[in-house]
């Protein structure tokens, strides 16, 4: 990293307090030390009852929101004051963000139960900034060291996946990833694989007619005038084999786990979100709490973070020099 990424403030949001987020985030910054200045937001005493803290020579800022009870707190349990205090983290990073005071941002995992147990409706992260930064064409953006897939649909049960997917969606989309790919990763121009919805991407309409009447016109759309290279819709097994060869910048997946099993299976390592469309850089690391390994630190791994970090710091300098 050059000396302009020091500058950088980079903001991180320590997410579940039962979950694994102070663990990792503590086991991570250590080892980034240098490449920019780190805020975390969280409640400090929570923090400091993570072994690996103890332990962690981490330097930075803390704002402290003190916001989680003392009272009978454990790692691991699902409660609605742990998804209340999650969303206030959220909160303050959002004001920070506005006010200039971090430049980008990296959240660790928040459980989607416990912020619907406080009262609060939000299906993830992306949703949230969505509706806070009101943007209306938000984009998930996942990816590992081999792979990028954006995805059209996100949480929402499979029998509506179909029902949900139309040519103003998926033109959006794809326009939302070429622009992300030339400013924040610096790719001239773009080579982006669109996948079908139906097995062999419906074999010319013979299993269905979603690539037919809605994504091939998308695409078809989206090609005028853009500096990229479009193909698709495209059989989903054959066109991921080809992504993970180092064929595609991007793949456009119409669905969660169309894109999440090969990431996981090729690199759950280094698997980072990164929500497209924000005004800001926002990634986290492609996995949940974890409430299971939550209080045991040697069963934590702080890769697929520091790979959020890194990817934070990497797409906020090219946003800047672009």
């Amino acid at each position: 990293m050059n000396k302009e990424s020091r500058r950088l403030r980079v903001g991180i949001t320590m997410g579940d307090p039962a979950g694994v987020g102070p663990a990792v985030i503590a086991k991570a910054l250590p080892k980034l030390q240098g490449l920019a200045e780190f805020v975390i937001i969280g409640d400090r005493w929570v923090f400091s009852r993570s072994f690996v803290v103890r332990r962690s020579s981490f330097v930075g800022e803390f704002i402290d929101l003190q916001n989680v009870s003392r009272r009978n707190f454990r790692f691991g349990q699902v409660r609605a004051e742990y998804g209340r205090a999650s969303m206030e983290y959220l909160d303050k990073a959002t004001e920070l963000i506005k006010e200039g005071r971090i430049d980008c941002l990296v959240t660790a995992p928040i459980s989607k139960e416990a912020i619907n147990l406080s009262g609060f409706k939000y299906s993830g992260h992306t949703e949230y900034f969505a509706e806070k930064c009101r943007v209306p064409d938000t984009v998930m953006m996942l990816m590992n060291r081999k792979m990028k897939f954006s995805l059209i649909t996100r949480h929402i049960a499979l029998k509506k996946v179909s029902g949900a997917l139309d040519q103003s969606k998926i033109y959006a989309n794809i326009l939302t990833a070429c622009r992300a790919l030339k400013e924040l990763f610096d790719i001239g121009r773009p080579h982006i694989c669109v996948l079908g919805l139906n097995p062999h991407a419906s074999d010319n309409g013979i299993i269905g007619r979603e690539e037919l009447d809605i994504i091939l016109p998308a695409i078809i759309k989206v090609r005028s005038g853009l500096r990229a290279k479009i193909d698709g819709p495209l059989p989903a097994d054959s066109a991921i084999f080809k992504a993970a060869q180092g064929r595609y910048d991007c793949i456009v997946a119409m669905y969660h786990d169309q894109a999440l099993i090969p990431l996981k299976l090729s690199g759950m390592d280094s698997g980072v979100n990164l929500t497209l469309g924000l005004p800001f850089v926002r990634t986290s690391p492609l996995h949940g709490t974890a409430f299971d390994i939550a209080a045991n630190h040697r069963l934590i791994d702080p890769r697929p973070f520091i790979a959020a970090l890194k990817l934070a710091i990497r797409c906020a300098l090219n946003r800047k020099k672009n």
